[in-house]
C-alpha cells in the first residue's frame, strides 16, 4: 500500500537535513512500526506521507503510484501524538468533527459516530468534555475521530506516549484487537512511530530502525509473533529476545558517530 524510495527533506535553506535517502514499505494489512531516537525525523517522516510536507528528493507511492501531497492528504487517517480534542466541544462533536469538514452534514455525522461509541468503550460520555475523560478515554476518542474518516492507512505518532505504563500496555491490545477486527472486514495497513521497542514489538508485524539526524532507515526486524497477539506471546522469551535485539540496535545507532 504505500513505499518510499530515497526519501529525504531538509530545512532551513538546506542546513537542517532531517531526512536522507529513506526507503521502506508496507503492505496491505501489515502493521509496521518505525523506532529511533527524539529529533530523528519520524514525525517528518509521517508528515510528509500525510501530504503535510513535501519531500526534497525521492519517491513516496501509494499502491503503486506517485501521488502528490492533496491526493495523499485523502488517502491517510493520521493521528497525532496530542489527542487535540477541543475543550468547548462533546466528546460526540469532537469525534464526528472530521466528517463534518468532509461536507457530511452534522446530523449524519453525530449519527455515524454514535453508532461506534461501545465498540471504542465510549458508551455513556458522548457529552462529555474532554477534560471529564481519562487519559486512555481520550486517546481513543481521538482515535475514533481518525477511523470516521474511513481511510484505509493509519499513521499513528507515539499515540500512546504520554500515558502511563498501565494504561498504555491496555491500549496497545485494544488497537492490536481493533485493527484486526476492521482489517478483517476490510483492507488496511498502519505505520506507527514510537521510540519504545516494546510497544514496537507488541504492535508490528516489521519494525525499521531509525538513526539520528539526519534520519536514516539502518535496519530492518521482522517481529515474527502468531496474529492474533496474546498477552503469553508478546511475554514469551522469543518477544524479549526481539525487544533486546531492537533496544540493543537502537543504542548502539545513538552512539555512532
Amino acid at each position: 500500500m504505500l513505499a518510499l524510495r530515497d526519501v529525504a527533506k531538509t530545512y532551513d535553506s538546506g542546513n537542517t537535513h532531517a531526512l536522507d535517502d529513506v526507503s521502506l514499505a508496507v503492505g496491505d494489512g501489515e502493521f509496521v512500526a518505525l523506532v529511533g531516537p527524539s529529533g530523528c525525523g519520524k514525525s517528518t517522516l509521517l508528515n510528509l506521507i500525510a501530504g503535510l510536507d513535501t519531500p526534497d528528493d525521492g519517491e513516496i507511492l501509494v499502491d503503486g503510484q506517485a501521488l502528490d501531497a492533496e491526493q495523499r492528504l485523502a488517502r491517510f487517517g493520521y493521528m497525532p501524538q496530542e489527542d487535540l480534542l477541543f475543550p468547548w466541544r462533546s466528546v460526540l462533536d469532537n469525534v464526528s468533527l472530521g466528517l463534518e469538514v468532509q461536507g457530511l452534514p452534522r446530523a449524519a455525522a453525530r449519527e455515524r459516530a454514535l453508532a461506534q461509541f461501545e465498540t471504542f468503550g465510549l458508551a455513556g460520555f458522548e457529552d462529555r468534555r474532554p477534560r471529564e475523560l481519562s487519559g486512555g478515554m481520550r486517546q481513543r476518542a481521538a482515535f475514533l475521530r481518525t477511523v470516521l474518516l474511513d481511510r484505509p492507512f493509519l499513521l499513528l505518532d507515539e499515540p500512546f506516549g504520554a500515558l502511563d505504563a498501565i494504561t498504555r500496555a491496555q491500549l496497545q491490545t485494544w488497537l492490536s484487537e481493533m485493527l484486526a477486527e476492521m482489517w478483517a472486514q476490510s483492507r488496511g495497513s498502519a505505520l506507527l512511530v514510537t521510540h519504545d521497542p516494546q510497544e514496537a514489538v507488541t504492535l508490528a508485524d516489521r519494525v525499521y530502525l531509525m538513526s539520528p539526524r539526519p534520519g536514516r532507515i539502518t535496519s530492518v526486524i521482522d517481529v515474527d509473533l502468531p496474529r492474533p497477539r496474546s498477552e503469553a506471546a508478546t511475554t514469551s522469551e522469543h518477544a524479549h529476545r526481539l525487544i533486546d535485539e531492537l533496544r540493543r540496535q537502537t543504542e548502539q545507532t545513538a552512539l555512532a558517530p
